[in-house]
């Protein structure tokens, strides 16, 4: 089936005999039982509802996978997938992680008894040299969060491969419409469903998704056990946001690469990270394993105070935390996602004073542009 019917139908699964086109929100905490050791397939919400069971195979089914699990953030997707690792087991990640990714394993993981290196994931050598004997997994991002850079899944996927290592690709940017890090060789995907997936900033989400059934077995324990499921409600959201994902990835990329080449002709801007762009570092590898660049973009300013007059005068443009919905929002990573980043790790990769986020969304391209420009002047 072609990726944009699948989004549209989703699972073939239908839970009603109404005919109804739309999924049905099982509103329901619990469910009764027909008979004493009988069940419908459905005891208690925590454990599975109708609803979400439904997202589930969708989000499966797009990104090739045995088996997914939806949670009520991104963070608590992330939570859960930690569950997997044991004191004393150790990790590689990206040193360009979103900063709640960050946040987590340094205030939480460690606290826990897990140990990290970060590295720039983009250069694979660099993770075969901190591999160790209590290593179980590398944690990559791609593109990573602010700074774009493309990590070579397949790469990496034969070094883990080759090492019994799991590797877990965040796919929030790209998601599986651009890339399919399962068919690379990726082991788990992880997602911030609150962002492309939903598409219309009104809702949290998180999945996980692995193409291994016993793998996915003990993420649905965990699931079960930690209790961070996405509600019926939420899961109809995501259901109806999922619907247009296709058509929204492709204009919002589009808009993208214009909003990138008008950010490259501007005075005031002194370098764009858009893996779109050809000159980009990440571009060949881009090309080589996603089918598309997506819409994230950041890009540096001459100085703190045109970043700030920017953010400030932008009136279509909304200055705002998170990315992937319809509107286009603006960010400053120093002061809001990497907030909590010490601030000479955070310099070191390039998130200072004059680093802006921009998730571009579905307006006019020339309306954008004309609100970026009004702002700069």
């Amino acid at each position: 089936m072609d990726f944009t019917t699948l989004c549209i139908h989703g699972s073939s699964d239908r839970y009603d005999c109404t005919g109804a086109v739309s999924v049905p929100i099982f509103q329901s905490a619990t469910f009764a039982h027909p008979m004493v050791g009988q069940s419908t397939g459905y005891d208690y919400s925590r454990l599975q509802n109708p609803t979400r069971e439904h997202l589930e195979k969708t989000v499966a089914a797009l990104e090739g996978g045995a088996g997914a699990k939806a949670f009520s953030s991104g963070m608590a997707a992330i939570a859960t997938l930690m569950e997997l690792f044991s004191p004393g087991d150790h990790i590689i990640a990206s040193d360009d992680l979103y900063g709640g990714s960050h946040r987590y394993f340094h205030k939480i993981s460690i606290k826990n008894g897990l140990t990290f290196d970060f590295v720039n994931t983009s250069d694979p050598a660099l993770i075969e040299s901190r591999i160790r004997p209590e290593t179980k997994a590398v944690f990559i991002e791609t593109p990573t969060n602010p700074m774009m850079q493309v990590t070579d899944i397949e790469a990496v996927s034969k070094i883990t491969k080759k090492r019994n290592l799991l590797l877990i690709v965040d796919n929030t940017f790209l998601t599986p419409y651009f890339q399919q890090p399962l068919k690379l060789g990726a082991d788990i995907v992880v997602h911030s469903g609150t962002k492309y997936l939903c598409g219309h900033n009104d809702t949290l989400a998180g999945f996980v998704v692995t193409a291994d059934p016993q793998l996915f077995d003990r993420l649905q324990v965990l699931s079960t056990t930690t209790g961070a499921c996405l509600p019926p409600f939420d899961s109809w959201l995501l259901i109806r946001g999922i619907k247009t994902l296709a058509v929204r990835m492709e204009k919002q990329q589009e808009n993208a690469m214009r909003l990138a080449k008008w950010l490259c002709a501007q005075k005031k801007i002194k370098a764009v990270h858009y893996v779109g762009l050809p000159e980009d570092p990440g571009y060949a590898i881009s090309k080589r394993q996603s089918s598309g660049f997506g819409a994230m973009i950041s890009f540096e300013v001459d100085c703190e105070q045109t970043a700030k007059q920017l953010l400030e005068r932008v009136k279509l443009i909304q200055y705002a935390e998170s990315l992937g919905g319809v509107e286009t929002l603006i960010t400053y990573p120093m002061l809001q996602t990497h907030a909590d980043v010490p601030k000479e790790e955070r310099e070191a990769k390039g998130i200072n004073e004059c680093l802006l986020r921009l998730s571009v969304g579905l307006e006019s391209a020339e309306d954008l542009t004309g609100d970026l420009e009004q702002a700069l002047r």
